[in-house]
């Protein structure tokens, strides 16, 4: 008998095929006929015994490799998703979605995962409009980010600010310690819509590392907030965690994104309760983003801040803050490989999030292409068209 056993994996028994899980929130499936080439076979949660020698099962390995690089689903979303791990030739620098982005201050910013578990009306990605999802190898990441790191010359502030919900990242706490071991990480930071977060799993991250939650919060009133959020959020228990976080010794920002016409009369009760907490408040208006959710109107961002001074002078609460608020300095950025305009050679890797996208690869970097009709592993000469804060865009020659 030979025992594969995993760390990450899970098998669940369906009739003809078994589904394997990964990090809890992906999945594929392997029709039994395959496993039985191998030899029998028995499944328990972890892992797989074969009736066979090592060098037999070991082929069960190959299956693995072919589910996470061409089957893998996303059980958030239920979208294709894309596992970049160190040999996937996938950087984690250019894309805006997933991985690292540098804009040449302390505060680095991390997204290691894309989906969420909500589907608030005014979301900026609006998961409806994307066709694939990423998920990123742990230890790769932390890896990339300590490159990044060395370069700066102030203590760094790491950000959690993913295109969906961070604690949907299984390996999130691990994650956390091991960024704190980096030297020059003296902060780390993550936005979250409270729902799965407990006073357990609180702990656990400030245990890990965890120096600032903000807490999207967007009313008070238990129906608005629930068609705020597309359903599955209790203001009650974002009250709670809010109210336990604030007796731990870590900084918390109640972040509510204001809605012309929405939660006018909300943000006022916000303000209220987050300065009995003794937390900041970042108040966010509401701006339109090219493929994001428009359910209203922006508000003139002079008529934004209009509003905010005078809830400011009401409540002796500042609630218009800046870099300086959370010390967040000037810093060396991270070197840009290319230049706007400029026409480069590059390899397409993989599909992007949205329809008709794919990501190039050239010199350590990703590059987005729209209505790109090449396939993958295809060369191709680009000119960049985007190259801000080393996210990078290009289109086809």
């Amino acid at each position: 008998m030979a025992k594969l056993e995993f760390k990450d994996l899970m098998f669940i028994d369906e009739k003809d095929r078994v589904k394997v899980v990964f990090l809890k929130h992906f999945h594929f499936f392997i029709d039994k006929s395959k496993l039985e080439k191998i030899g029998k076979f028995k499944l328990n949660k972890n892992f797989i015994d074969f009736d066979a020698n090592k060098k037999r099962a070991n082929k069960f390995y190959d299956l693995i490799d072919k589910g996470l690089e061409r089957d893998l689903k996303s059980g958030i979303t239920g979208s294709k998703a894309v596992y970049i791990h160190k040999g996937s030739g996938i950087p984690l620098i250019g894309n805006s979605s997933f991985g690292i982005v540098d804009r040449g201050t302390s505060l680095v910013e991390i997204k290691m995962i894309c989906g969420c578990n909500l589907n608030c009306v005014y979301c900026s990605v609006d998961q409806n409009k994307r066709d694939i999802d990423f998920v990123i190898e742990k230890d790769y990441l932390i890896e990339e980010l300590r490159k990044v790191i060395e370069i700066k010359k102030h203590d760094v502030e790491v950000h959690i600010g993913c295109h969906g919900e961070p604690l949907l990242y299984s390996p999130l706490i691990e994650f956390v310690r091991d960024m704190k071991k980096i030297k020059g990480v003296k902060k780390i930071s993550m936005n979250t819509n409270t729902t799965l977060l407990t006073p357990r799993i609180v702990d656990k991250l400030i245990d890990a590392g965890m120096t600032r939650f903000n807490l999207s919060i967007n009313s008070l009133d238990p129906k608005l907030a629930k068609k705020i959020a597309g359903g599955g959020f209790s203001v009650e228990h974002a009250k709670r965690i809010a109210e336990y976080i604030s007796s731990k010794k870590v900084d918390l920002t109640i972040a509510p994104v204001w809605m012309c016409g929405v939660n006018d009369d909300d943000i006022e009760d916000i303000v209220v309760f987050a300065k009995s907490l003794n937390a900041d408040i970042g108040i966010q208006n509401f701006l339109y983003y090219k493929f994001g959710k428009k359910p209203v109107k922006e508000l003139h961002m002079d008529k934004f801040f209009e509003k905010l001074k005078a809830l400011e002078k009401k409540h002796d609460k500042k609630l218009i803050l800046c870099a300086d608020d959370f010390d967040i300095k000037k810093d060396i950025a991270l070197a840009k490989p290319f230049k706007k305009g400029e026409v480069i050679d590059a390899i397409i890797i993989c599909c992007g999030r949205l329809p008709g996208e794919m990501l190039a690869v050239s010199q350590n970097r990703t590059i987005s292409l729209y209505n790109c009709d090449k396939k993958t592993n295809s060369r191709v000469k680009i000119k960049i068209t985007r190259q801000k804060h080393n996210i990078f865009s290009g289109v086809l020659m």
